[in-house]
């Protein structure tokens, strides 16, 4: 049954129950009644990416999270998340997907996939209110009272330790941690957007032996580390200066990228994130009177710049999961309100498109394992697979020689009618 409904997914593309038994013999209450039991969909997502990815591979992992427009009232997690096609927060539901990514073929598949819980505490501004002014006869009479009120002992009182409001970052590192043991062995760097470059998070990773790299702040306060002579007695001086953007002249330059865009480098200490980085800075002159920068960052010194901006940008094939899962697979067409059935509709949604991925790669490479992939269309595999399943269909329903209609030298222009042409 599992492996059939990620087939039957393709064709349809959604994860309407009421449309996948359609599609196939099977009831719709068969596909209900299957998306109960729980799998372990990371160990099948697990041993895919390992058939999938080439020994000797350079692979990175990620995460991004991804807003699910879901309308009702009593659906499992439904919260106010930020939406980022609209640019503002809305109520909805989100996940949070971390992946594996293929840096050399630029190909990403997802590991793991988890809803975020309603109700978890997000940073809010404080409000300030106005100041008011206080006579001085009620701050004397203030005085006197406080002089009147009995002596305390000084036995030591018990303090009662609060409870640690838990946060959406707190949810997101327990997703890293409870994955981690499914990721390849070999993987070495996290990379993630600069949502995620919060203290918590970054120590958090450090902890699971891995390097994370994301994406600065412009505002962030950052320190030249001091490497003059040291004083003979005393502390050592470790810092010279805060870092301004408006002199490069401490910066060491990589290369020019294109003319008006130049990469620099150099290893800084992070004030809020309490360790020394490697900051790899596109300066953006192109535009005349105006400068841009972008600043990324690799908790290991020792990366050099151009391989932090190549594995940040092969980060974004985790936006190509949620265009084409959103788009192809059904990733927003649940029709369910609990959370099991949720979790199970969410991780069939990545699956399929892994499986997809995964049979691209095989029939391309079946003849010279070693030829470069091509690029990866999900709207051309599902249009394939439709046709596929189309003219199986036929073929059934008309009582024809399958051997014949097969071996006919225009069934596979059948099979890639409609396709993007390559």
């Amino acid at each position: 049954m599992l492996t059939l409904f990620p087939t039957i997914l393709l064709v349809c593309g959604k994860v309407n129950f009421t449309n996948l038994s359609r599609y196939s013999e099977l009831s719709e209450k068969t596909y209900r009644r299957q998306s109960h039991p729980a799998f372990c969909f990371m160990s099948l997502n697990a041993q895919l990416i390992e058939a999938a990815i080439p020994d000797g591979a350079t692979c990175i992992g990620g995460m991004d999270c991804s807003f699910i427009p879901k309308s009702g009232k009593s659906t499992y997690g439904l919260d106010w998340f930020y939406n980022g096609s609209q640019s503002r927060t809305q109520k909805g539901l989100e996940i949070s997907v971390i992946a594996v990514i293929d840096v050399e073929a630029q190909c990403g598949y997802s590991l793991s996939v988890q809803q975020t819980p309603a109700g978890l505490a997000k940073p809010k501004a404080k409000a300030q209110s106005q100041p008011q002014s206080i006579r001085w006869e009620t701050v004397e009479q203030a005085r006197q009272m406080l002089e009147q009120l009995p002596v305390k002992s000084t036995a030591p009182a018990e303090v009662e330790e609060t409870a640690v409001e838990p946060t959406r970052m707190d949810a997101y590192l327990k997703h890293l941690q409870d994955t981690y043991p499914y990721l390849p062995t070999h993987l070495k760097y996290w990379v993630v957007d600069g949502f995620y470059s919060k203290k918590k998070f970054v120590d958090g990773v450090m902890a699971l032996n891995l390097q994370m790299i994301s994406k600065l702040r412009s505002d962030a306060d950052r320190r030249y580390l001091y490497s003059g002579v040291q004083k003979p007695r005393g502390a050592k001086r470790k810092y010279d200066g805060k870092v301004q953007w408006s002199d490069w002249s401490r910066w060491s330059h990589v290369r020019q990228l294109e003319p008006g865009l130049d990469l620099y480098t150099l290893v800084v200490w992070h004030v809020s994130l309490k360790r020394q980085i490697r900051i790899a800075a596109l300066v953006d002159t192109r535009k005349v009177g105006k400068t841009g920068y972008a600043l990324l960052f690799s908790t290991d010194i020792e990366l050099d710049a151009e391989q932090i901006l190549k594995y940040y940008k092969a980060r974004f094939q985790i936006e190509f999961i949620f265009r084409d899962a959103k788009q192809f697979t059904g990733l927003c067409d649940a029709q369910t309100r609990q959370p099991q059935t949720l979790d199970f509709h969410f991780n069939a949604s990545l699956t399929a498109l892994n499986l997809a991925k995964y049979e691209d790669q095989r029939c391309a490479t079946q003849d010279n394992p070693k030829q470069p992939l091509p690029p990866f269309s999900m709207a051309s595999y599902k249009r394939v697979a439709f046709n596929d399943h189309l003219l199986e269909r036929f073929i059934s329903m008309l009582d024809l020689n399958p051997t014949l209609i097969k071996s006919h030298p225009n069934y596979q222009n059948l099979r890639s009618y409609g396709i993007i042409a390559p």
